[in-house]
């Protein structure tokens, strides 16, 4: 049934501002926007990782109900990396608030996540299953 994530959907009030930290953050410029043609961006969208997962920066405008910026919340989705501290670390500096500590729940398992300077939850783990699967 699940099969890995198709898009992850992450609001702001300050559209631009969210671009360019993101952009900052994945190295790479958002491949995808709307609307575009020379009027404000409502929507921007990313493809990373090994697998080109979409992520989209959506104006807060279009939330969801329950999205609607007072606290962070939600499912955290745990982006796999190969150093859980230097990405934290990274995240720290670039103004992301700590959420949940960088913790180890056995060989070949930590996670930590921050509270992007959007209001948005962002997990980040090291996941051994994630590279035996990779390698396959």
């Amino acid at each position: 049934m699940l099969r890995g994530p198709a898009t992850v959907n992450l609001w702001a009030d300050d559209l631009e501002a969210a671009r360019k930290w993101y952009t900052e953050l994945l190295g790479v410029e958002p491949y995808f926007e709307r609307p575009g043609g020379g009027r404000p961006a409502a929507y921007y969208e990313f493809r990373i990782g090994d697998r080109q997962t979409e992520v989209g920066l959506i104006d807060r405008r279009y939330a969801p109900p329950g999205a609607d910026g007072a606290g962070p919340g939600g499912v955290v989705l745990h982006w796999h990396v190969d150093d859980v501290q230097a990405a934290l670390d990274r995240l720290l500096d670039m103004g992301a608030a700590p959420y949940m500590p960088l913790t180890e729940y056995g060989p070949g398992f930590v996670t930590a996540s921050v509270v992007d300077p959007f209001g948005n939850v962002l997990g980040v783990m090291y996941n051994r299953h994630y590279l035996e699967v990779l390698g396959r």
